[in-house]
């Protein structure tokens, strides 16, 4: 989640529904940090309230964790969070703490690295990765793995609204598509 800075980083991140809606978490100053739009989050959220109870979810660029502590909140089973800068991590870990979140687990490591050693099934995967940087494609490539998504998963992908989408693999269809400002946000369906 590091791109382009947004208004409102540092600051706090509003928890927009579930468990912990309205509650305002901290948010550091690091360089690029962009927590996903609270406009962008309730659609999204209202796309995915269908799915999302139970859920195994993987939010794996998560800079400021918005995305996994929205799925947390409104009852996914498990929300992996993989950050790979370290201040950012212990961050991360310090707010699940703080909310209790015994359902999320916060990896300190490089997104890639981790689908490429994951052994987990995910239904639910949020990709947000920094901008410019090729991140997102070779993520999609990753998530191909076998075993990675589970029949029936979803992919929430996030980019600059000025670069073109990412190719997707076979069977891969498009749900729903959003933009505010300079954000796009694809909802993708995994046959």
């Amino acid at each position: 989640m590091r791109g382009a800075p947004r208004r409102g980083a540092p600051g706090r991140l509003r928890i927009i529904g579930g468990q912990w809606r309205s509650r305002r978490l901290p948010v550091p100053h690091a360089p690029g940090l962009r927590p996903t739009p609270d406009r962008v989050r309730e659609t999204l959220f209202n796309w995915l309230q269908p799915v999302l109870p139970g859920a195994r979810c993987l939010d794996l660029f998560a800079g400021s964790g918005a995305l996994g502590f929205e799925a947390a909140s409104r009852g996914a089973a498990r929300v992996v969070v993989v950050e790979r800068d370290p201040r950012l991590a212990a961050h991360l870990r310090e707010q699940v703490a703080a909310l209790g979140a015994e359902q999320m687990e916060v990896q300190a490591r490089d997104g890639l690295g981790y689908l490429r050693q994951c052994e987990e099934g995910f239904d639910l995967v949020f990709l947000d990765p920094p901008y410019r940087q090729g991140l997102l494609v070779d993520a999609i490539e990753c998530l191909e793995r076998p075993g990675l998504l589970r029949p029936g998963a979803r992919v929430y992908l996030e980019h600059e609204s000025d670069a073109s989408a990412p190719k997707l693999p076979e069977g891969w269809e498009v749900l729903r598509e959003t933009r505010a400002g300079d954000v796009m946000g694809v909802l993708v369906l995994i046959p």
